[in-house]
């Protein structure tokens, strides 16, 4: 499971080191791709498998389906991190997440974010007062 918060930098090459505490469950390789609000999604291999399996059961006659999947898998880039636990974060999902060089790497259950730093603290700021507040269940079952 990932945790936490992490604030790497990104360098004239475009790569990251990833975080230590995650270096075990993405040593054989990540694949990550556009996520939402503006985000990049981080997943080990495994986890992004078994998240194809899933969504690729959406219908193919829903439109939000088929709009969602290529938008999601057309992003999509795999890669092994190095020795450095380095990876390169392909020119158009930088762009995509509007990453410059302070980066906020959040651990997130199943899988990792990468934001821009500026960015995820506008976020945060936008978000704690609706999450603090929260009266209802806001997973079914659990919260």
């Amino acid at each position: 499971m990932f945790l936490g918060t992490y604030s790497p930098r990104l360098d004239e090459k475009g790569r990251i080191i990833l975080p230590a505490r995650f270096a075990d469950d993405l040593a054989d390789g990540v694949v990550m791709t556009r996520g939402q609000e503006r985000c990049l999604y981080v997943f080990s291999r495994d986890e992004f498998t078994r998240m194809h399996d899933r969504i690729r059961q959406a219908p193919v006659t829903s439109r939000d389906a088929r709009n969602y999947l290529r938008v999601f898998l057309s992003g999509a880039h795999d890669e092994t991190p190095d020795k450095q636990r380095r990876v390169t974060i392909p020119p158009a999902l930088r762009a995509y997440a509007g990453l410059e060089r302070e980066l906020a790497v959040l651990g997130v259950g199943d899988r990792v974010e990468i934001w821009d730093a500026a960015a995820w603290k506008r976020h945060l700021a936008e978000t704690e007062d609706a999450f603090a507040s929260v009266e209802g269940e806001v997973v079914p079952g659990i919260l």
